[in-house]
């Protein structure tokens, strides 16, 4: 094994470490001697890769935000089936809502930090439910952020109330796929998916 391998494996032990210590305890809660431990590493190599715990936190979430966009697809001409499936991705991933969440909570409001990822995912959504509007797919009278947001909390609305479901089993599939239902069909009444797009399954 080189030593280039042997360093992304560390890195990869790390970012494993501190993904499930994000989600469990948030950035304020978080500390870099347990995820080192979890990684079969020490502080120092956690800093050497990292320079702090919130770039730490950052380089996660933006590989999250990421595994989301591939797992969800905006489709600006079909936002109920896109709402869908943000449900069902956070739904079936609730400790990813909660890692997400986190950075909501405690990161600095203000300026956003450079290259922030989130700003770059609201930036590029917001793009394409721009053009999609001049295209004719979507009402214009909105703004792209207002459709952005109001989608997202409407899709999310259920992930962030995981006591009000069953806690598992057939009970729990069946309750989720009602949530699921009430998602699509209120997004679908605020932003009707396209006549080439209404006949396809969300």
């Amino acid at each position: 094994m080189t030593p280039a391998t042997r360093a992304d494996q560390v890195r990869d032990r790390i970012v494993a470490a501190a993904t499930a210590e994000f989600s469990r305890y948030g950035i304020a809660g978080a500390r870099i001697d347990r995820i080192a431990k979890a990684a079969r590493t020490s502080k120092e190599r956690v800093y050497a890769y990292f320079r702090s715990k919130e770039d730490l936190y950052r380089f996660i979430s933006a590989r999250e935000l990421a595994a989301v966009a591939e797992a969800t697809r905006m489709d600006p001409a079909d936002l109920p089936g896109y709402a869908g499936r943000i449900h069902d991705y956070f739904t079936s991933h609730p400790e990813r809502f909660r890692l997400m969440t986190w950075g909501q909570l405690e990161l600095a409001p203000g300026e956003p930090h450079p290259g922030d990822p989130l700003q770059e995912s609201v930036d590029r959504k917001a793009g394409q439910l721009r053009k999609a509007q001049e295209t004719g797919q979507l009402d214009p009278s909105w703004d792209p952020l207002d459709i952005l947001v109001l989608v997202n909390q409407i899709a999310m609305s259920w992930a962030a109330q995981p006591d009000l479901a069953p806690a598992a089993g057939e009970e729990r599939d069946s309750f989720l796929a009602a949530r699921r239902a009430a998602i699509v069909a209120a997004v679908q009444r605020l932003f009707p998916a396209s006549r080439s797009t209404a006949g396809k399954a969300p």
